[in-house]
């Protein structure tokens, strides 16, 4: 089975920001078949630089399939024998949405630091458009971690009505101090390399330097200690005394220096920058939500899923904890599970087993 990338245009947006984004273009995948009814489908909302290719592959030969492949699939957590799934890459990013990266139709060039401030609602409005274009009224479940269960949490927000099944995985109510000063050191990197420009850097020669470095510091933020410690502890790179040199010598080093020349081969670096803001600006903290959540009519069947992790320190588990409580105090349904993991953040994409059960069980 192999899945191909889609896209869906608006010809006006308006932001929060007050700006307008003309002929916005959302890439898209889907799969599985939507019932007659229409009532089977399932968004899931990617993390911070994941995109729209979120399961299988493209093409046979294709090394990789989709990021949450081990989630989603026949017989999989997320059967897609009996559910319609559809992610796309949020607003901002650049795996075929528009962003800093795209081309502004009154100048024909691109957007670079022209492009508006865009926020997580924005995102989920622009994914609500493109869910309405679908025919579809009402999602069965909304999915999401990291950033894409700021993202879940939006449509509760701003979408109660439309989503029967809600489910929060590693994620919070506001993005952290401690986060958003990682965040700034990332995006410093980015703006104090010499290639960036302002912005206007030449793709050819973009800010590799800046934009590997920010991918280094988030993904050390992804990991736990426990993971840093079996998985490289002290070892010397490819020997087993010192190779007294400034450059990859401990194997630690050499796997964040591959992360980074990775992800500099597939992202932007003006949509890092854009993206992370976003996150930043989120802010369901000190009561807000509950005082939003008073005014909103969810459905009687409205069901809410949160998941931590016990060794994620980038949303820990009391942060996770505090989306549930808002959520009760307005007698929700809600099921909480903290997983005990060794993983990290990165719990969400590695453990599949327990995650798996239990998304498998509360759809």
């Amino acid at each position: 089975m192999l899945v191909q990338k889609k896209f869906f245009k608006i010809r006006e947006f308006l932001l929060v920001c007050g700006e307008v984004l003309k002929d916005l273009e959302i890439a898209y995948e889907t799969y599985g078949t939507l019932n007659k009814e229409k009532s089977n489908a399932i968004l899931v909302c990617h993390a911070l630089t994941g995109d729209s290719h979120l399961a299988l592959r493209y093409k046979p030969e294709d090394r990789k399939a989709g990021w949450w492949d081990q989630f989603v699939g026949n017989k999989k957590s997320i059967d897609l024998e009996q559910y319609f799934v559809i992610c796309s890459n949020i607003l901002g990013g650049c795996a075929g949405s528009t962003g800093p990266a795209s081309i502004k139709p009154e100048s024909k060039e691109p957007y670079a630091l022209d492009f508006p401030f865009i926020t997580i609602k924005d995102m989920v409005r622009a994914q609500a458009a493109l869910v309405t274009s679908l025919g579809i009224r009402k999602l069965f479940a909304c999915v999401g971690a990291s950033m894409g269960g700021m993202q879940v949490l939006e449509w509760a927000v701003s979408f109660p009505e439309r989503v029967q099944k809600f489910i929060v995985i590693a994620s919070a109510l506001y993005q952290s101090p401690q986060n958003i000063a990682l965040h700034e050191v990332g995006r410093r990197a980015i703006m104090n390399d010499p290639r960036w420009k302002y912005g206007n850097y030449d793709r050819q020669k973009a800010p590799t330097d800046g934009l590997s470095i920010a991918r280094m510091i988030a993904h050390i933020s992804y990991l736990s200690d426990q993971t840093m410690h079996q998985k490289f502890g002290r070892k010397i790179k490819g020997k087993e005394s010192l190779n007294f040199e400034l450059y990859n010598e401990f194997e630690v080093e050499s796997y964040l220096n591959y992360q980074g020349y990775s992800f500099i081969q597939r992202f932007d670096a003006n949509s890092y920058l854009y993206i992370t803001r976003a996150v930043d600006y989120f802010d369901y903290s000190e009561g807000k939500l509950s005082q939003i959540l008073q005014k909103k009519k969810f459905s009687e069947e409205s069901q809410f899923l949160v998941v931590s992790f016990s060794s994620d320190w980038l949303y820990p588990p009391y942060q996770v904890r505090e989306i549930v409580s808002s959520l009760q105090y307005h007698n929700l349904a809600v099921s909480y599970s903290q997983i005990v993991s060794n993983y990290g953040h990165d719990a969400f994409l590695l453990e599949t087993e327990a995650l798996g059960s239990l998304i498998k069980d509360f759809l």
